[in-house]
């Protein structure tokens, strides 16, 4: 019997996927669990229809994620910090604090966990700060670090 998977199942497929399993399995275990239903017409459309919505909406969140990427690219934030004497800095900046700017300073929210620190940034200037918005695009944004008053 064709069965169209709607949970991932271990050992047997993914969500999505149209199986082929045992009469039995499918109708003692797989539908009444409601974990597959049987593979006819109208739920195969259905999952057609499905999987051209999931696209369409991935295809979405592509597209603003890099004209988002775009935007961040001509942002610049600025970060104070403590320093001491020579121009050495107090600790260090985070990406929560780069986050915190950002929501102060452009009115956006960025998850920090979403912004790649390559090396903690322990002086003053201006850097580079990549930005993780979807699977696909990394954008980058110009933080300034400054010497607070």
């Amino acid at each position: 019997m064709k069965v169209i998977l709607l949970q991932d199942v271990k050992s047997v497929g993914k969500k999505g996927e149209i199986i082929d399993a045992n009469d039995g399995y499918a109708r003692n275990y797989l539908i009444p669990r409601k974990i597959g239903v049987e593979a006819n017409g109208k739920n195969l459309n259905d999952l057609k229809l499905q999987k051209n919505n999931e696209a369409k909406v991935a295809a979405e969140q592509l597209a603003d994620a890099e004209a988002f990427a775009k935007e961040l690219e001509t942002k610049e934030i600025i970060v104070y910090i403590k320093g001491g004497e020579g121009g050495k800095t107090f600790g260090s900046v985070s990406s929560k604090e780069i986050a915190s700017a950002f929501k102060e300073q452009c009115g956006v929210d960025i998850d920090k966990k979403k912004i790649q620190l390559e090396e903690s940034i322990k002086s003053f200037g201006v850097f580079d700060v990549k930005v993780k918005l979807h699977p696909k695009v990394t954008g980058t944004l110009k933080v300034k670090v400054k010497e607070k008053q």
